[in-house]
C-alpha cells in the first residue's frame, strides 16, 4: 500500500469518528472533536485524491466509513445486529476491495 492509499484509509477512520460524533455529540468539546475529525478526514481525502483515481478513492473512503460506522454502532452503541446487515456489510467490503483491485495498474494509480 503506498502513501496515498494509506491517507485514504486514515481519512476513512476519521470519517467513522465524525459520523459517530454527529449522532452522539451533546457538548461543545464533543462538537469540537467532531469538527476536527471532519477537517482531518477531508484534508487527507483531498490530498490523496490529487494523486489517485477520484472515483476509486471516494468509493474506498466511503466504504471504510460506512462499514466502520455500522460495525462500531453495533459493537459499542448497541445498534441491533442482524445477519442481513452483516451480509450487506460483507458485500460492501467485497465491492470496495474489488474496485481497488481492478483499478488499472501503476500508470492510472498515480496521476502524472
Amino acid at each position: 500500500m503506498n502513501r496515498n492509499w494509506a491517507m485514504v484509509f486514515i481519512a476513512g477512520l476519521f470519517e467513522i469518528a465524525w459520523v459517530i460524533g454527529l449522532k452522539h455529540s451533546h457538548h461543545l468539546w464533543d462538537w469540537t472533536g467532531t469538527i476536527i475529525a471532519i477537517l482531518i478526514s477531508m484534508d487527507l481525502l483531498i490530498r490523496a485524491s490529487s494523486k489517485l483515481p477520484v472515483g476509486t478513492t471516494y468509493a474506498v473512503f466511503t466504504g471504510i466509513g460506512t462499514t466502520g460506522t455500522v460495525i462500531t454502532e453495533m459493537l459499542v452503541f448497541g445498534e441491533p445486529f442482524s445477519i442481513t446487515k452483516l451480509l450487506l456489510i460483507l458485500l460492501l467490503i467485497a465491492g470496495v476491495v474489488g474496485l481497488k483491485m481492478v483499478t488499472a495498474g501503476k500508470k492510472s494509480e498515480e496521476v502524472q
